[in-house]
């Protein structure tokens, strides 16, 4: 038997507390104790994404969020900007082409970023732009975009900042009304420890003014509907109770543990693991910054990343995860996020030296823990 280890970059696992949290009996949504578990739960979202404004929580996946920050703000015929560097910033792409908005595409190589510069002259040049729609954390490339600098710039004009924190929320800093971010959506199963289901999405009052004049189809998106409800407590339409349960759990263990602890956890992870993997004669992919999510590796030459990936999970029962779309075969990519430390790090690095051997790959082994464990051992 080999003990399973989950270390994609989402869904991640999900700490034994919160689990037991969440297999309690079941509560109905329309009761007094659902109610005070919710507002619970709408202190702790605020706290986390560091905002005054409310956060709806919605019953969908993170690509729900996505597309409720885009029907809820625009109209069709309006002008976008696209930060598109990595799969995710396709999503945006696709999503506003699909409800038919003009869009102004900022493309950099997967792997690098685009700098807030080009945005600036994007917003110069087409002061129609009615929105800027952006990934943070880039987690196809692992690649982590200057979101505050694109908030800096954006502030500057009407166009409202759209953000994707899905694999940064709880991961990395993401000061929305401090940095003057206009839109924040997220997902429940990566730095918030959570099975898939739940996505969120805030608005700063910028968002919510364009959202008076938003045109596009909505209704079981339809924030404005949804937040008539919020603010009594209640659920527009039917939740995923169990994860709202568990969700207190998590915000409870993050508000213990600290924001500014948390990311500095995150960091150490980051910087642990792409020491190791460098320590093996590895390439990053990520050639701007990377995310402290997830570090994604090129693979070696002549190696397809798929095979790692395989003997990852055929060799160790280990799940990490490979390149998407036209990176598959290129990257393969270990994910730290969430319920995450010091030893999980140890263990995918551990696995890596062996699976680099079984291709037949030479390995110093022992290297990458070296490495690893040197950054662990620093006191600051």
């Amino acid at each position: 038997m080999k003990k399973y280890q989950l270390m994609a970059p989402g869904p991640t696992p999900v700490p034994s507390q919160v689990l037991l949290a969440m297999a309690q009996p079941m509560i109905h949504h329309r009761t007094p104790e659902y109610e005070a578990l919710f507002i619970e739960v709408r202190a702790g979202l605020k706290a986390l994404f560091q905002t005054a404004q409310d956060v709806v929580p919605l019953t969908c996946s993170g690509t729900g969020a996505m597309e409720a920050a885009v029907v809820n703000t625009l109209s069709a015929g309006d002008t976008v900007a696209l930060i598109q560097a990595g799969k995710f910033g396709e999503r945006w792409t696709e999503i506003a082409k699909a409800y038919g908005l003009d869009v102004v595409l900022l493309t950099a190589p997967f792997g690098e970023t685009v700098a807030p510069g080009r945005l600036a002259e994007a917003l110069r040049t087409t002061p129609r732009i009615k929105a800027v729609l952006t990934q943070h954390s880039e987690s196809s490339t692992g690649v982590l975009h200057d979101v505050r600098a694109y908030a800096e710039v954006a502030r500057r004009t009407d166009a409202i900042l759209i953000v994707d924190a899905v694999s940064s929320l709880g991961i990395a800093d993401l000061a929305m009304d401090r940095w003057g971010i206009d839109v924040v959506i997220a997902g429940s199963q990566k730095g918030l420890m959570l099975p898939p289901g739940l996505a969120f999405c805030t608005l700063s009052e910028k968002a919510w003014a364009a959202a008076r004049t938003s045109r596009l189809p909505r209704y079981y998106l339809d924030l404005t509907e949804e937040r008539k409800f919020l603010l009594k407590n209640e659920a527009r339409f039917t939740p995923a109770v169990s994860i709202v349960v568990g969700l207190r759990e998590v915000l409870r263990m993050l508000a213990a543990e600290g924001l500014p602890n948390v990311f500095k956890r995150h960091d150490r992870l980051a910087r642990a693991t792409r020491a190791g993997v460098e320590a093996l004669g590895l390439e990053l992919f990520a050639r701007a910054t990377p995310s402290p999510a997830l570090t994604a590796v090129a693979a070696p030459r002549g190696v397809n990343s798929e095979k790692i990936v395989a003997a990852y999970s055929e060799t160790h029962n280990i799940t990490i995860a490979g390149g998407q779309g036209e990176m598959k075969g290129q990257l393969f990519r270990l994910g730290h996020m969430g319920y995450a430390a010091e030893f999980d790090v140890v263990i995918a690095l551990s696995a890596l030296e062996q699976v680099l051997a079984d291709l037949g790959l030479p390995v110093d082994f022992g290297a990458s823990i070296r490495a690893a464990q040197k950054v662990f051992a620093e006191k600051h």
